[in-house]
Order: C-alpha cells, then sequence, then structure tokens
C-alpha cells in the first residue's frame, strides 16, 4: 500500500495508535495493581509479599517472551503481535477474575502480563514509533506515551470505583473487555515502517520537494543509518550496559511506588479514595510533563534530562513520606504530582536515548536483550519492598529507599555515553 504525498502521513495514525495502545498495556499492568492489592488479599488470605511476589514473578517471566518479541517487531511489525496480544491478556484476566488460590494467580497474571500486556507494550509501540520518526523523534514518543500519562489519570480512579462497588473479580472482567475493545481496532492500524508503504520517515517524501525540512529528514536519516548496530555489536558497548541498569534502578523504584502507592497511602491513615485521587494527581503530571519533555529532547542532551526525570519523581517519593507524617493532603498530591512528572519523562527518554545510541533498524532486538534485565530489577523492588511492609508494617522507610535508588539510576545513566557510529556494510 502506497501513499501519495499530498496525503496527510501516515505516521500520525501510527502515533494515536500508539498512545491508545500504551493507554490499555498501563491500565492492564503496574497502574492497576495497587486498586486490587487490598481486597485481594483479604479475599484470598495471602501476605502483601506474595502479591507482590506473583505480579512482579509475572512479569519477569515474560522477559523470556521479550527476547523473542523484540526481533519480531523488527521483521514482521507490530499488527499480528498485538492482535496475539489481545487474546492472551483478555484470557488471563479473565481467568484472574474466576481463580482463588495464589498457584492461579500467579498462572494468570503470568499469562495476561508475559504473553499479552507484552505484545503491545512499550517494547513493541515504541520500536514502532521510533521507525517512523526520526527529525520529530523526541515529540513522537512523548506524545505516545501520553497513552501511560492517561493510564494514570483515569484507571486508579475509575477502577477503584468499580472495585470497590463491584468487587475486584468483576474488576478483572471490565480490563478484558476494555483490552478487546481497544487493542484489536488499533492493531489493525498499526504498520512495520514507513518503508513498507513507500515513505521516509517524518513524511518525508522521496523526491520532488528539497525543502528545509525534507533536507533535515535526510541528513537526519543518514546519521541514524550510520549509528545502526546490531544486536551483538550493541551489547558489547558500554552504553548498552549503563543503560540497562541506569533504567534497571528507574524500573525498581518505578514498579514498587506504583504498586504500593494506594497501600502506602492508606497505611499513613489517608482514606482510599484520597489515594486512587493521588494516583490521578499522578497521571496529570505525567500528562502535563509531556510537552516540556519533548520540547526538552529536540534540544539538550538526553542524558542530563533522564537525570532531572530520575530525580523528580525522587522528590515526589520523598514528599508524599513528608506528607504522610504530618498528614497533608495537599503535600500528598504535590509529592503525587511531582513523581507523575519525572514518571512522565522517564519512558520516552529512555526510549529515545536508545535509538540515538544504536539507531532504528534493529531497535527491537537490542531492547529484548536489555528488556530482560530491566524486568529482573523491577521484579526485585516489589517484593522487597513487600517483605519489608510484612516485617515492620511500615511503607515509610522503603519508600525513602525508592528515592535514593531513583537518585542512583541518574547517576548511572549520566555516566553513558553514545557508542562509536558504524558502517552499514559491517551493520
Amino acid at each position: 500500500m502506497r501513499f501519495a504525498p499530498g496525503k496527510m502521513y501516515y505516521g500520525w495514525w501510527i502515533l494515536a495508535g500508539a498512545i491508545l495502545a500504551q493507554f490499555t498495556a498501563t491500565s492492564t499492568g503496574q497502574m492497576v495493581s495497587g486498586v486490587f492489592l487490598d481486597p485481594l488479599v483479604e479475599e484470598l488470605d495471602i501476605k502483601v509479599w506474595q502479591f507482590a511476589a506473583a505480579v512482579s514473578l509475572a512479569t519477569a517471566f515474560g522477559a523470556i517472551a521479550v527476547v523473542v518479541i523484540g526481533p519480531l517487531v523488527d521483521n514482521l511489525g507490530p499488527r499480528r503481535l498485538m492482535l496475539a496480544g489481545a487474546m492472551f491478556c483478555a484470557f488471563g484476566l479473565v481467568g484472574l477474575s474466576l481463580q482463588s488460590t495464589i498457584v492461579l494467580f500467579f498462572l494468570f497474571q503470568a499469562i495476561s502480563r508475559a504473553l499479552g500486556v507484552n505484545l503491545f507494550s512499550g517494547l513493541v509501540i515504541n520500536a514502532t514509533l521510533i521507525k517512523w520518526f526520526i527529525v520529530r523523534r523526541g515529540w513522537a514518543l512523548a506524545i505516545g506515551s501520553a497513552g501511560v500519562s492517561l493510564a494514570g489519570i483515569i484507571t486508579p480512579i475509575a477502577m477503584t470505583g468499580i472495585v470497590d462497588n463491584f468487587g475486584w473479580r468483576f474488576g478483572y472482567l471490565a480490563l478484558a473487555g476494555a483490552v478487546l475493545a481497544i487493542i484489536i481496532p488499533v492493531a489493525l492500524v498499526m504498520r512495520r515502517q514507513p518503508e513498507d508503504m513507500g515513505l521516509l520517515p517524518d513524511g518525508a517524501h522521496r523526491s520532488g520537494d528539497s525543502g528545509v525540512a525534507e533536507e533535515r529528514t535526510r541528513a537526519a536519516l543518514a546519521a541514524d543509518d550510520l549509528q545502526t548496530h546490531t544486536r551483538r555489536q550493541a551489547v558489547v558497548t558500554p552504553g548498552f550496559w549503563l543503560l540497562t541498569i541506569g533504567y534497571g534502578l528507574n524500573s525498581i523504584a518505578l514498579g514498587s511506588v506504583v504498586l504500593y502507592a494506594i497501600p502506602f497511602a492508606t497505611s499513613v491513615g489517608f482514606a482510599r479514595s484520597v489515594a486512587a485521587a493521588g494516583l490521578g494527581i499522578n497521571g496529570v503530571g505525567n500528562l502535563t510533563a509531556k510537552a516540556i519533555w519533548g520540547w526538552g529532547l529536540q534540544r539538550f542532551d538526553a542524558r542530563r534530562l533522564a537525570g532531572a526525570a530520575f530525580s523528580t519523581s525522587a522528590s515526589g517519593v520523598l514528599l508524599m513520606v513528608v506528607a504522610g507524617e504530618a498528614h497533608n493532603t495537599l503535600l500528598l498530591m504535590i509529592g503525587f504530582y511531582l513523581y507523575g512528572i519525572g514518571f512522565g519523562g522517564s519512558i520516552p527518554i529512555g526510549s529515545f536515548l536508545w535509538a540515538r545510541y544504536f539507531g532504528r533498524r534493529h531497535i527491537g532486538a537490542i531492547r529484548s536483550v536489555g528488556q530482560p534485565i530491566t524486568l529482573v530489577f523491577s521484579t526485585v523492588g516489589p517484593i522487597a519492598t513487600g517483605f519489608f511492609y510484612d516485617f515492620s508494617g511500615s511503607y515509610v522507610e522503603a519508600f525513602v529507599i525508592l528515592a535514593f535508588i531513583y537518585l542512583l539510576g541518574a547517576v548511572v545513566v549520566n555516566l553513558s555515553r553514545v557508542p562509536s557510529p558504524v558502517t552499514l556494510s559491517s551493520a
């Protein structure tokens, strides 16, 4: 299928699909787990750490699938992966609504997350956006991750209302229906890369127009080709490992704070509805920051922006702790807002850095090596936080530690350097 130069660039449809897909992936993953934690733990009579372990280990189990998914994104594109993901995710969510044991809870979490959400989450979506945009990549990644922000605004409040009024089992069924209703139509719109449709990234034309925008796109495309690394070339660079470890530290803190935000707030005396509103405020901060991070990615060193994003999240978490000690709702909401601003930058900045370091051609395959390591980090954090709570009866000290883990991640990312360019023939 080929489009004439005068028609609207198809990449904008890809971007719209990315927003909806990331909204759905986040809504069925990390953003909603905390809503289910207390009622499910109470009904099934399990420990908090067991809930966290089931969720985290199911995510880590997905690390095996990710190694295969990455190259498939490069070779097949997102459509078939997303369709399969919608089916597996919905099946797993329906299973979660019916199960009554920790073993089945883990099994259906694994199906929903590893075989489901993984196929329409950031790895697949951002790898696709990276192929469709080069000059406007910073803006595209920032806008595409607005779906994560919208999930933070809408999902905790909506799902808390559903779970509190109709029960956690109906909550999982509602999520299953939402996944099928959103992801299947979006998948039908998605395409692998502009070249498959006779297009170039950013809507540039192959011939004719020699304007400044066209020249910028061609120059950026040439630079991206020069920076192209294969998976084998990427994994031997220091930049690959520093990005992986830095974002792994970020995932420890991010996954833990999102999972325990509502339990933390209720444990220090705030109402469950206030805690859910706090997660909504986090989403507002996440969304309002997109313009800032998108603008910054077009102008500044992305490593410095990553450091700023991680540090802002750390400040928000520390302010949540202070708010809990003072029982100050306004401070709690400001803390959630700052946390959201940093959270909103970490995803697009990370995807931008990976593309800047290793090019777009094999980005899915390259990310599929780093992603499992990051998932291991994200598994450890929530389990350790759950253990800490079961042992001490408090989330406060754990949240302070998570804030400092954020800061350590900022330092590690800023130690990385862009790898030396390679020629296409060697790539």
